[in-house]
């Protein structure tokens, strides 16, 4: 659950700026058939099974646009729920509930079916030391959303930003001249506090990053049998994180590997949303 500040700091001109987007003048709509406030309820129900997860942004719309309203649920993120249950009610303004409806389902759907793709991941790692992480292959300024969701769902956040970690790509690489002097400069530069990530794709960047002092060495789409070879070079000298293309098909092709992490951009990226709808709205003075 978000805090209040990091609702207030954070969330809050996010979801504000989704208003913004939804609302540039009126809702002409709702305006055409409420001229004044009514109140009224309506229900949040699901619509396939699944893991819910945003409960707090959803009814967090709805109070930016009317600090009156209220919802009623005795579910809370991460909780299974199945076609058909009522997962709570929302009161207010007749006016609120029709126009705060998109944005708020938006947010839910979203990050419910985030939490859901994670959670059926993650189940396929049960009985391994395997963490599953997420990537920062996110939807631009919903990343706060969806590294969340994936933590509802069962899974581990990787490293939130730039500034979280050293993480040295190919990229990184290449403009370094090598593996061992990309290491090296990290060392110097970075605090000591901070582990070294390199990415290889081959055993003699393996190697490099191992004669290197790499802390965490990640194998980017590596075949089965390379990877198997590179756990052997490492040598428990250094975590190992795997990645590269990892989705809910293939990977229990992985999960017999000695290996301490796996990565996958497939969990913010790709996952359906989870259908959610708000239904029988009722007027009620």
């Amino acid at each position: 659950m978000f805090d209040q500040n990091t609702l207030r700091l954070q969330v809050d001109p996010l979801i504000l700026s989704a208003l913004k987007e939804d609302i540039t003048q009126e809702d002409v709509s709702t305006n055409a058939i409420m001229r004044e406030r009514r109140d009224g309820v309506v229900d949040l129900l699901a619509k396939e099974d699944g893991i819910i997860c945003g409960l707090q942004v959803f009814e967090r719309v709805f109070t930016l646009l009317d600090p009156t309203t209220k919802m009623e649920t005795s579910y809370h993120d991460g909780m299974a729920v199945k076609k058909g249950d009522c997962i709570g009610q929302v009161y207010g303004d007749v006016r609120t509930l029709l126009s705060g409806e998109r944005v708020a389902l938006n947010y839910l759907q979203r990050m419910s079916g985030i939490a859901t793709y994670a959670n059926k991941m993650s189940a396929l790692l049960k009985g391994t030391k395997i963490h599953l992480l997420d990537t920062r292959k996110t939807t631009p300024n919903n990343r706060i959303f969806e590294k969340y969701a994936v933590k509802m769902g069962g899974a581990y956040n990787h490293r939130y930003n730039l500034s979280d970690g050293v993480m040295l790509k190919d990229n990184h690489i290449d403009a370094a001249g090598g593996v061992k002097e990309a290491i090296a400069m990290a060392k110097e530069y970075a605090p000591f506090v901070r582990k070294i990530e390199v990415e290889v794709e081959n055993l003699d960047m393996v190697k490099e990053a191992v004669e290197a002092g790499a802390d965490i060495i990640m194998l980017d789409n590596m075949d089965h049998d390379t990877m198997k070879e590179a756990i052997q070079i490492i040598d428990h000298q250094a975590e190992i994180e795997i990645s590269g293309n990892v989705t809910k098909e293939n990977i229990e092709k992985i999960k017999d590997l000695d290996v301490d992490y796996i990565s996958s951009g497939a969990l913010t990226h790709s996952s359906p949303i989870l259908d959610l709808s708000l239904k029988h709205l009722h007027v009620l003075s």
